[in-house]
């Protein structure tokens, strides 16, 4: 990763926050977008601490907003001589549906439509700094989820899980999407599982749905250990011709029917672009 250069979200927690660290480790200079300057100001201080003299940047942003998104996302195209590495892991639970001010149900707004938005936005960075990679972070939590094309929001008998089951659907039809639309550009897109980690994730989700995660987070994996695969995918020589995969600890997996639904995947990209207009 020397020389590289690695933008991200979600990096200051959890598994993003690992990956960022260690990616800095091995070389590269992190890019990432926060929505509290006073975490994005901690993360920015250690990955100084561990790797100085890089000019390691934070950029503020509601990525919950698109057009907050592609302000940000213009700014950094704008500011970067290069991108190598794209990593969209931003991403959250709700027990009640809440409406952005865009009018946009927060878990779609946030868990697809900032991926969709972002990675539009740096599109033509990465291609001209190809070889490069666009790593997505979905869930197993796919499994079972079907989208809904008449309420791809949850409008209609609203849960949390069905709406972030949904939206991890969503993550890997775009990958599947965007892969085909990279093809020829050496720019690969692909997403991955990184298991039930013990993290701040689901702490802000408000209701029952919040209560629920001290038990399930019992059993969970470490957010080193949910971050590896982020890492291997922005970075092993081995994952540099896999594009369009769902990963899970290391390994292409297989995901749901739902998920290979290539028609789903046009579809999804299709009002995904008349949303963000």
């Amino acid at each position: 990763m020397q020389g590289k250069t690695v933008v991200a979200t979600g990096a200051t927690s959890g598994i993003g926050a690992i990956a960022v660290v260690e990616l800095a480790r091995m070389g590269a200079r992190i890019v990432f977008i926060a929505r509290d300057p006073e975490r994005a100001e901690a993360t920015r201080a250690k990955l100084e601490a561990v790797a100085p003299g890089r000019g390691h940047s934070a950029h503020i942003a509601d990525l919950s907003r698109i057009a907050d998104t592609r302000r940000v996302g213009d700014e950094i195209a704008a500011s970067e001589a290069r991108i190598d590495v794209l990593i969209n892991n931003a991403g959250a639970i709700f027990s009640d549906r809440r409406v952005t001010a865009e009018g946009l149900e927060m878990t779609f707004a946030l868990n697809h439509m900032a991926y969709f938005t972002l990675t539009g936005c740096l599109r033509d960075r990465l291609v001209g700094s190809a070889p490069a990679r666009v790593v997505s972070t979905a869930s197993a939590a796919h499994y079972g989820a079907k989208l809904d094309f008449e309420d791809l929001q949850c409008a209609r008998g609203y849960s949390a899980w069905k709406a972030y089951n949904r939206s991890k659907l969503a993550n890997i039809l775009f990958t599947r999407e965007l892969a085909k639309r990279l093809a020829g550009t050496n720019v690969t897109a692909n997403c991955l599982h990184p298991g039930i980690v013990a993290s701040r994730f689901g702490d802000e989700a408000g209701g029952w749905t919040a209560r629920l995660f001290p038990f399930i987070k019992r059993f969970a994996i470490s957010p080193a250990g949910g971050a590896d695969t982020i890492i291997y995918l922005a970075s092993s020589p081995d994952a540099a011709k896999a594009s369009g995969e769902y990963f899970a600890k290391r390994k292409i997996k297989t995901p749901s029917r739902a998920a290979r639904d290539d028609t789903a995947a046009a579809k999804l990209w299709a009002m995904s672009e008349a949303i963000a207009k």
